[in-house]
């Protein structure tokens, strides 16, 4: 079996990296990764018998190379990339050390090629997610609230104009950067929240929240003068440093305000200070600044030993103002609730239904009206928002948190309100992903 874990783990952690190497000597996104999918089919079946190649990587693109040149001589739109998949060749050694075979890592410049102004705004971050980290369109679509087929459809087309319309495989100039920085932010922080989607254990999951933080890193290097690529990078790096403290011995879930901030890690929360203190120096404040602004507070606590609720609610009304969406709203009444009581805070959240009847669907929203009407002691109701809000709830771990929560006795406060789904569901919002229809995927912050 140690063969179909080999491929496994390089399908995991080389697949964007290695379509992003096969596309910028062809071209073609859908040609790139049509062979790459043979070359791990292959590596399926031949590592368990034949052994693991030193070099991994290099082994995939050669299997991949012919396939790519046989689909090049069918299709006269691929002659091109002939000449350069045979320049490339005498590099390939899938003989040679590991650590020796270096392969250029291209995928800040796919980033950048599917948020080119040609593509359709509305498919760039999915078409990015699919290419670069490798995510299926059924996983995408059920982010985007989008039926499978219609996504798939979406980034075939996409893929098509790519290749049809020759849109080089090169970085823009530096003045067009800016202009295409959103969907690139926007895409890495779905493929975080994807990752964390997964509950952050299982392995293809964490790997994805890694590879999703290291193309924040990057893409702060890139862009030094764009604050929010520094904001995003504060956020993921705030999110990681309490990965470890979500969860407690016994595999059961540990909200925000219920964590041991021991358990932190402190040089991330440093990194993501400093990356956060950069950004403020612009003084153009974004969605990704504030919402790391709000996790910098929850952070403060392991110093403070308490939440700054007056300045977590302001927080929240800046990010309100900036990029509304249901996910702040509801993670500010939770604010309130701290701050003026459950009973003022309660009527927000009906009222806010009751302008918006798609929150009967909205997990967060449920989990708190139970913790509020709980707290205002309506424990028949209680009971009813409860049963609702671990139907929605898609942890396993969070659906038996909040079964504690159901049938303990006394009254609690919020537990782990605000940020997001360490709340219990509950998620700090921003402006939703590009196509995703008024919603966003979930937010991992708290």
């Amino acid at each position: 079996m140690e063969g179909r874990r080999a491929a496994e783990l390089a399908a995991r952690q080389s697949f964007g990296k290695l379509v992003a190497w096969l596309t910028a000597r062809c071209g073609d996104v859908a040609a790139a990764e049509d062979a790459l999918g043979d070359a791990f089919l292959a590596a399926l079946r031949r590592w368990p018998s034949e052994g693991v190649p030193r070099a991994p990587e290099a082994w995939l693109l050669v299997v991949a190379r012919p396939r790519l040149i046989d689909r090049a001589r069918r299709d006269r739109t691929l002659e091109q990339l002939l000449p350069e998949l045979d320049a490339a060749a005498p590099g390939l050694d899938p003989d040679t050390s590991a650590n020796a075979m270096e392969i250029p890592d291209e995928r800040l410049r796919l980033l950048f090629l599917c948020a080119h102004p040609a593509i359709d705004p509305g498919i760039q971050a999915p078409l990015m997610l699919q290419t670069v980290l490798g995510l299926n369109a059924s996983r995408i679509a059920a982010a985007f609230l989008v039926a499978p087929a219609t996504m798939g459809q979406r980034l075939v087309r996409a893929k098509a104009k790519i290749r049809d319309a020759g849109i080089p495989f090169v970085l823009p100039a530096a003045e067009a950067l800016p202009a295409r920085s959103a969907a690139v932010l926007q895409a890495i922080y779905a493929a975080y929240t994807s990752g964390w989607d997964g509950h952050g254990e299982d392995g293809r999951d964490r790997g994805l929240t890694q590879e999703a933080v290291l193309l924040a890193r990057l893409c702060a290097s890139l862009l030094p003068e764009e604050p929010e690529a520094r904001g995003l990078l504060a956020l993921l790096l705030h999110c990681e440093a309490r990965h470890g403290a979500r969860r407690a011995a016994d595999g059961s879930y540990v909200p925000l305000l219920e964590q041991e901030p021991g358990q932190w890690d402190a040089a991330l929360i440093a990194e993501a200070e400093a990356a956060l203190t950069q950004a403020s120096r612009a003084a153009r404040p974004g969605r990704f600044q504030l919402e790391a602004a709000i996790q910098s507070l929850h952070a403060h606590r392991a110093v403070s030993g308490r939440v700054d609720w007056p300045a977590l609610l302001g927080l929240y009304d800046a990010l309100l103002a900036l990029a509304p969406s249901a996910g702040a709203r509801v993670s500010r009444i939770a604010v309130l609730a701290e701050l003026a009581g459950p009973a003022g805070a309660l009527a927000e959240l009906d009222a806010m239904a009751a302008a918006e009847p798609a929150l009967r669907e909205h997990q967060p929203w449920w989990a708190l009206r139970a913790h509020l009407l709980r707290r205002t002691g309506q424990a028949g109701e209680a009971q009813q928002a409860y049963r609702r809000a671990i139907a929605l709830a898609d942890d396993p771990a969070v659906r038996a948190f909040l079964g504690q929560r159901h049938r303990a006795e006394p009254p609690l406060r919020v537990p782990g309100l605000p940020p997001p789904p360490d709340a219990a569901g509950c998620r700090t919002g921003g402006a939703p992903p590009p196509g995703a229809g008024g919603s966003r995927p979930r937010d991992p912050s708290r």
